[in-house]
């Protein structure tokens, strides 16, 4: 029986080790099969391009995609995974143009937008971005939404291989879309080119650190810009002009204007030559500027800057994330209870210390509307509501852009949040469908917009054309990418998420639209975080009648405030490293 019972254990033991040898045999193999899976995949491929009477067969091409998909599918974190989808996406491609089918050609621009998306810090994604744009010029005859792909190769990966020659595209695509765009307006305005554009006035904001110049045109025109140093021996000081191509001054606007500040003197406009008026800003001293332009009317925008110093003198602004001040503690900090009496603002160390609320529209411009119901209307009422939570559950100062049915351009609301010195822009808006059943809530911040409706609002909150993206280039190129995109994005999702939390406390089928992205001139320029609020759509019966109730808007303004609180939540347990 002994005997019998140690060979039973003997065999047991060695079972086990079997197993456990074959299992490790497994988990080892499994490391490289899909290295081994994408060989046998390019295989397949190289057989297919080989064979010319093999590419005419439908079955023969879908053999060969299965194999990558097998690979992406079964192994997503591998390193194989985003070569197998590229391979995919290219196999699509090339089926297309034996197939002529149009699902050929979205599934290869899905799986392109796959690896860009998801495997951004891949060699292959800027590569798989710049085929997205080749598609939609070669294939679709997209050309205003092939300029958007190529820009987002230059803006999202601007140390892969392949920006010098998305700008290459850019670059042709814009002189090629702004003729059109020219020869548009042209026909649309009926207005005679040789006749000159006249000047129609001059505006300006101005803090101690901020100063925005606007230059109201009565037509679009062509401009430049250059920047004079001081000639101390001349006595002459900085100057920064702009030539405004076949224009006249108006006889309404001053030639001269002194600006109180310590950036400008004053700005001038004068007919420099008979086509031509030259505005000059006289420079005291001044740290960046930004130029670009707006639509409906044409107006020219300028910004200038202070220059500051880690200790705010004309030099680099340090990240606002350095700036609060803690002391060292020793030992474990001890979990107490909030005092009630004192401001979250205050026991997160002031973060967030001043935001400013842009109710949208406003006085000549009524934002969409439904009979009486405007969204003008909507949005004042939904800010002051906001401001009131925020000064006292969070203890920031609030400024509103307006607090009446006034009309404010989209250039004056930036100012006045950068004038403020805000920490944070938030813009109120009311959505708009032409499809009566879309609804839900959603959050912007700038960026590229990713999507056809989000360009479409985008249009329709920036009044201007929808096909004028291609005068976006500039703007883009010259703002956003310094603009606080990151933490506009983490203030959208807080806010986003607050939003449709306590909506759905109190409503039924509240739809989460989230947080998307889009090109918005009212968030251009802005210096701090800002986000953009469509708190639902006045075209959908059911949130038609919820907008312009008194509880619906308190709780949107509830939702918003609770974002904010999360946000600056977010930023403390930074601050503490957690």
């Amino acid at each position: 029986m002994r005997k019998k019972h140690s060979r039973i254990s003997i065999l047991l033991a060695l079972a086990l080790l079997i197993c456990f040898c074959g299992g490790n045999e497994t988990v080892f193999a499994g490391k490289d099969k899909s290295k081994t899976l994408l060989k046998q995949a390019d295989k397949c491929r190289d057989g297919l391009f080989s064979s010319a009477k093999q590419r005419k067969y439908r079955h023969r091409w879908m053999r060969c995609i299965q194999k990558y998909d097998m690979i992406s599918t079964r192994y997503p974190k591998s390193e194989a995974a985003p070569w197998a989808l590229f391979k995919e996406a290219d196999l699509y491609k090339r089926l297309y143009r034996y197939s002529g089918l149009s699902k050929d050609l979205e599934k290869s621009i899905e799986l392109f937008r796959k690896v860009a998306e998801e495997y951004p810090d891949h060699r292959l994604a800027d590569d798989a971005q710049y085929r997205v744009g080749e598609i939609f010029y070669y294939q679709k005859k997209d050309l205003p939404q092939s300029y958007i792909e190529f820009l987002k190769v230059d803006i999202k990966f601007p140390k892969g291989d392949m920006r010098s020659r998305a700008r290459a595209r850019l670059e042709k695509l814009s002189a090629f879309l702004g003729k059109k765009e020219e020869a548009r307006l042209a026909k649309k305005n009926s207005r005679d080119p040789s006749k000159p554009v006249y000047v129609k006035d001059i505006r300006h904001w101005s803090t101690q650190n901020y100063t925005r110049v606007v230059v109201d045109m009565a037509d679009r025109i062509t401009y430049r810009h250059h920047l004079l140093r001081r000639d101390p021996a001349l006595k002459k000081p900085g100057r920064l002009y702009l030539d405004l191509i076949n224009a006249r001054v108006s006889k309404e606007i001053d030639s001269s204007i002194p600006i109180k500040g310590e950036l400008l003197q004053r700005v001038r406009a004068g007919q420099y030559r008979r086509d031509r008026v030259r505005v000059v800003l006289d420079i005291n001293s001044i740290g960046s500027y930004k130029i670009f332009h707006l639509y409906d009317p044409f107006r020219i925008v300028v910004d200038v800057r202070k220059g500051e110093t880690p200790n705010g003198k004309n030099g680099k602004k340090e990240p606002r994330l350095a700036l609060k001040k803690r002391h060292v503690r020793k030992g474990i900090r001890k979990s107490k209870v909030p005092d009630t009496n004192v401001s979250l603002a205050r026991q997160l160390g002031l973060n967030v210390k001043r935001i400013v609320i842009d109710p949208g529209h406003g006085g000549k411009d009524p934002g969409c509307y439904r009979g009486k119901i405007r969204e003008k209307d909507i949005v004042l009422s939904l800010a002051r509501r906001l401001a009131r939570k925020v000064k006292k559950e969070i203890g920031c100062e609030v400024y509103l852009t307006r607090n009446r049915d006034v009309f404010l351009p989209l250039e004056r609301r930036t100012a006045i949040a950068n004038m403020k010195k805000a920490d944070l822009f938030i813009s109120l808006h009311v959505n708009a469908h032409r499809n009566r059943r879309v609804r839900g809530i959603e959050t912007y911040f700038l960026n590229m917009a990713t999507d056809k409706n989000a360009v479409m609002l985008a249009a329709r909150e920036n009044a201007t054309s929808e096909k004028s993206i291609s005068d976006l280039q500039k703007i883009l190129n010259d703002l956003m990418l310094n603009t606080k995109i990151h933490e506009s994005s983490r203030l959208a999702h807080h806010v986003e998420k607050g939003l449709v939390s306590d909506l759905n406390g109190r409503f039924r089928r509240v739809k989460n639209l989230g947080v998307k992205q889009a090109p918005f001139y009212v968030l251009i320029g802005a210096q701090m975080p800002a986000i953009l609020v469509e708190t639902g759509f006045l075209t959908n019966a059911v949130e038609r009648k919820r907008l312009v109730t008194k509880t619906y808007q308190e709780e949107v303004a509830q939702g918003i405030c609770d974002g904010i609180k999360g946000y600056i939540k977010s930023i403390d347990q930074a601050y503490q490293g957690g």
